[in-house]
């Protein structure tokens, strides 16, 4: 059939911001954290968004004051002059759609525009679920971010990734949607749990594989320092994670190419989060089990050496991470090891990085040398069943 054809060329989608300006601060007390943000002084309206265990911290004493000793609650927030605040559920099971678009509902009630600013505060589920609400809210708000977790510090806060969990999987759903201003408040690490400590380690051991030496190294032999979260050592470790993140995401902000290689143990990390439910093991612990799995594969198709592998692996092991083929937390499920490894290839599918029916691994050579590479199903079986 004859048809006739003509294109319409677009220009790229702004993201939202001309760059990320990137804030560190000392001294950090409570009163000079609510001294940064002033609520209810400003003159354009701002909509905080935290949860519940972030609320309660030592240095958010004098920014929930404000709030709390200003008007009492209404629709779900509380206001402090034209400032509003949003204070959701902690965890992954809140990190959902109905959430993000409460953010948006409670934005709309009080009357934002597309000139206020979005600004969470908290851990990856709260910049993830406040940034994609900034990334729709009438097209585009202007978004800041908070991280409080070391998680969110060296990963989930840099970069623009937004979104939500669908489903059993992990985020299905989102934009990319860059802050305008990151505020790092390093004191935050000294609170989390250690279990939240332990999740954002694992992201950091990550960066210093794919792109900074020195940081493994200073994993690898400064462990005691790293354990007691010595605050110096901290430091180090979150400025060289941002500088490293912060330089592929300025070459590829939409994850087209080298940006696809900070996945480097989420393949099969995000598929046993998936297989054991979403929030039933700690996101860290999962990668770093996606890490061994990698090697090991990375090793027997011949890509890296049997040397670094056992390297990265004694790592892991010492800092408590798992890095058998068959997680235990499947073993306790009561899977037998071929369904457990079907389970897994079957939720490796559906990652967002696959073009095709193969599923796209990221591997590594040896430190600062990562391959992206499609894999035949049998070689990812093979590194997820005992040997």
């Amino acid at each position: 059939m004859n048809h006739d054809t003509f294109s319409i060329a677009y220009t790229a989608i702004h993201p939202g911001t001309e760059k990320t300006d990137i804030l560190f601060y000392e001294p950090e007390t409570a009163e000079s954290f609510a001294g940064i943000f002033s609520p209810g002084a400003g003159n354009s309206p701002r909509i905080f968004v935290t949860d519940a265990v972030v609320a309660n911290l030592p240095l958010m004493k004098t920014f929930i004051a404000a709030f709390t000793g200003s008007q009492p609650e209404t629709n779900d927030c509380l206001v402090c002059g034209t400032d509003i605040l949003v204070v959701l559920g902690a965890g992954e099971s809140f990190k959902t759609i109905e959430n993000v678009l409460k953010i948006v509902q409670i934005a709309l009630d009080n009357n934002l525009q597309r000139s206020s600013t979005f600004i969470g505060i908290g851990g990856g589920v709260i910049c993830d679920i406040t940034a994609f609400a900034a990334s729709i809210f009438k097209r585009g708000a202007r978004l800041e971010l908070v991280p409080t977790t070391l998680l969110a510090m060296v990963d989930a806060s840099v970069g623009g990734k937004t979104g939500c969990d669908f489903g059993t999987f992990k985020n299905m759903i989102g934009t990319f949607y860059p802050a305008a201003k990151i505020h790092f408040f390093t004191g935050f690490i000294q609170s989390l749990p250690e279990s939240e400590y332990r999740s954002g380690l694992a992201e950091t051991v990550k960066t210093g594989l794919l792109y900074a030496p020195k940081l493994f190294d200073i994993i690898q032999h400064n462990k005691d320092a790293v354990l007691s979260r010595e605050p110096e050592t901290i430091r180090q470790m979150i400025r060289r994670c941002v500088i490293a993140k912060a330089n592929i995401v300025e070459k590829d902000l939409a994850e087209q190419g080298p940006r696809m290689q900070l996945n480097f143990g989420h393949t099969f990390g995000h598929a046993l989060e998936s297989c054991c439910g979403l929030g039933s093991i700690p996101h860290g612990d999962a990668v770093a089990w996606g890490m061994s799995r990698a090697l090991d594969l990375s090793r027997r198709l011949k890509l890296c050496s049997t040397e670094y592998y056992q390297e990265v692996c004694e790592v892991l092991t010492s800092y408590g991470w798992e890095i058998s083929p068959e997680h235990s937390i499947l073993v306790a499920s009561g899977l037998d090891p071929e369904t457990a490894a079907t389970k897994i290839i079957n939720a490796m599918k559906k990652d967002k990085k696959n073009t095709s029916p193969q599923i796209r691994c990221i591997l590594q050579r040896e430190i600062n040398s990562t391959v992206i590479q499609e894999v035949p199903e049998q070689d990812i079986q093979n590194v997820l069943l005992p040997e």
